[in-house]
């Protein structure tokens, strides 16, 4: 991944996240929580006026503003919503043709390719910005070869109940929670936000299936050895019944040594697909310990929780012990608490 021109030591950035931010705007949050941007402003038509911090507590002091024509001077837009199937919506196109006209490159997490968008390319190259299509693999990808267990870094996978219930959160929390103990960690992108927030990765769910796990393996062979432990970002669930292709080749391409499952609590219906019944979470150490025993011996060592829906620290507290109980295994919400249960049981397996 290539970054925008900057002036100073930051790419100062907009974040374009309109329609249910922030519960339809992961990328958008991610990016606002981790990434290294000066992130100047947020596009959200529906609340303009407001704050980030103002509707999820977590996230910075941001303003939001209505289009790309209230918004500050900037070096870049970036797309901040990945809808299901990761379309382009039709009423965002006036904002990024501003950004564009106003000399900012656009970043972008879709399966839609602005780079292939006749219009935007060529208004990007009148204007000597570049598109930066995030979710476009790489060409030299191939077939694992069962090698990622070779690597010196203990490997952790964060896997799931569903999509959208925090993996790649959890990942980054684990990895800032080791780096402050000392510990070497490393965080493997798998995904359009963690590529962004990394500056790297290889978008999986844009990948030749047969290449799915191959290109989960060659990030760790790249990096493995630079580590003591690399935490790699899981996408979807083993039962989604969309994405759990995506799911087994990163669990094969891994070969982790231990897996952390997360879960929204309360959530008991896949995320937009209500008609499919989520399991029960004790089913999911069985599913994920069983598929990845042929490749390499490895368990659901934790769970995280994800709490940010309920009010108070006791009711969150209570479903994490009701979590924990469920799987056996230690649990907690690392966003809401802090993350060295789950730390402490990841070290413990390895």
């Amino acid at each position: 991944m290539s970054t925008a021109r900057t002036d100073g030591d930051r790419t100062r950035v907009v974040v374009l996240a309109h329609e249910k931010f922030p519960e339809r705007a992961k990328t958008a949050t991610g990016v606002l929580k981790y990434a290294d941007y000066d992130v100047v402003a947020v596009l959200d038509r529906d609340n303009p006026g407001t704050s980030a911090s103002d509707h999820r507590r977590d996230l910075p002091d941001v303003p939001i503003v209505e289009s790309m024509d209230d918004a500050p001077e900037a070096d870049a837009l970036l797309v901040g919503i990945a809808p299901i199937g990761g379309g382009f919506d039709e009423t965002w196109r006036d904002d990024v043709q501003t950004a564009i006209e106003r000399g900012c490159d656009v970043i972008a997490g879709l399966h839609y390719f602005l780079t292939e968008d006749e219009e935007f390319a060529e208004l990007a190259a009148e204007h000597g910005v570049e598109l930066n299509d995030v979710r476009k693999p790489h060409d030299d990808l191939s077939v694992a070869q069962g090698r990622s267990a070779e690597v010196d870094a203990d490997i952790v996978l964060t896997v799931g109940t569903d999509c959208s219930v925090g993996k790649m959160t959890v990942s980054l929390e684990l990895v800032e929670a080791a780096r402050e103990r000392g510990i070497d960690a490393g965080f493997i992108p798998t995904g359009q936000t963690g590529i962004m927030i990394a500056g790297w990765g290889n978008p999986i769910d844009r990948v030749v299936s047969d290449f799915t796990a191959g290109a989960v393996e060659e990030m760790i062979l790249e990096v493995g050895d630079d580590y003591d432990v690399l935490f790699v970002e899981g996408q979807g669930s083993i039962t989604h019944p969309a994405y759990s292709a995506v799911t087994c080749g990163i669990l094969h391409g891994a070969m982790p040594d231990a897996m952390v499952l997360c879960h929204v609590e309360g959530r008991d219906a896949i995320h937009g697909y209500e008609d499919f019944e989520i399991p029960p979470v004790s089913e999911y150490v069985d599913l994920y310990k069983n598929l990845a025993a042929p490749v390499r011996e490895g368990s659901v060592v934790a769970g995280a929780l994800n709490t940010s829906h309920l009010d108070g620290d006791d009711a969150a507290r209570e479903a994490v012990d009701s979590y924990g109980e469920s799987l056996g295994a230690p649990a907690t919400d690392p966003v809401r608490f802090d993350a060295d249960e789950i730390l402490d049981a990841v070290l413990g397996a390895e």
